[in-house]
């Protein structure tokens, strides 16, 4: 790393602000939300006091990748390591930050958040906010996160329709229909319910895990994902129902 660094400095050209930023999702109060932070209020700060998506500047001695950069931020912020993590894009010009050229590598991530609120700021604190994706045109993001952000949206609502994400922002052990009003959530519609069940069981990505408790207390047949390392893929999307 030192070596890298050593010829780094000896580079004859000025090199752009490169920084991380996350855009972190999960179902709070039967609402898709994101977690939106404030900006320090200081005046020598860009954008002061607005409301900002998670991220900084990529660390060189901490972070040996973005995807490590951007897990590291995800940590910092919410106390919890992502069960997803995907990188959305890049953005980059000369204006999007007036300290200069900058550079950013935008990630989504899927969190589910505890009910206790022990984790992850569920109900918000003065410098962190969970904010329903639909009212965040509300608050005036700073930098350009709006964009960002709609960008993670529709990647989110495009794939939830033919891939397993929803399950990710779920707490094992859950319910299919724990896991069917997930979808309906994110997707902001409602899916047929025999049509759904037999897509995931089917898709193999499930495996039993006991019997679990339910929406108003019913007991059913509990499910956890067989593999976190990657969301499973549907031949067809959801059909909404009529």
């Amino acid at each position: 790393m030192k070596e890298i660094r050593s010829r780094a400095n000896n580079l004859d050209f000025e090199r752009p602000l490169v920084t991380v930023d996350v855009v972190i999702f999960s179902v709070l109060d039967d609402a898709l939300k994101v977690l939106l932070v404030r900006r320090p209020d200081d005046a020598q700060e860009p954008f002061p006091g607005r409301w900002a998506l998670p991220g900084g500047f990529v660390n060189v001695e901490k972070d040996r990748s973005l995807e490590d950069c951007a897990a590291r931020k995800l940590k910092e912020k919410t106390g919890v390591s992502a069960p997803y993590l995907e990188q959305l894009g890049s953005w980059g010009d000369a204006v999007r930050d007036p300290r200069g050229w900058s550079a950013t590598h935008a990630y989504f991530a899927l969190i589910h958040v505890p009910t206790d609120h022990e984790k992850a700021g569920r109900r918000g604190s003065a410098d962190s906010q969970w904010v329903q994706v639909d009212e965040v045109n509300r608050k005036r993001l700073a930098f350009d996160h709006p964009q960002i952000l709609a960008a993670a949206i529709a990647r989110l609502r495009a794939k939830v329709e033919y891939t397993s994400l929803p399950a990710f922002l779920l707490a094992e052990t859950f319910t299919l229909p724990q896991l069917q009003h997930t979808y309906e959530v994110v997707l902001g519609r409602a899916v047929d319910k025999s049509a759904f069940r037999k897509r995931m069981l089917d898709a193999g990505f499930l495996e039993e895990a006991g019997m679990a408790q339910g929406p108003f207390g019913r007991v059913a047949m509990g499910y956890r994902i067989r593999n976190r390392d990657q969301a499973a893929t549907f031949p067809r999307t959801f059909k909404a129902v009529e």
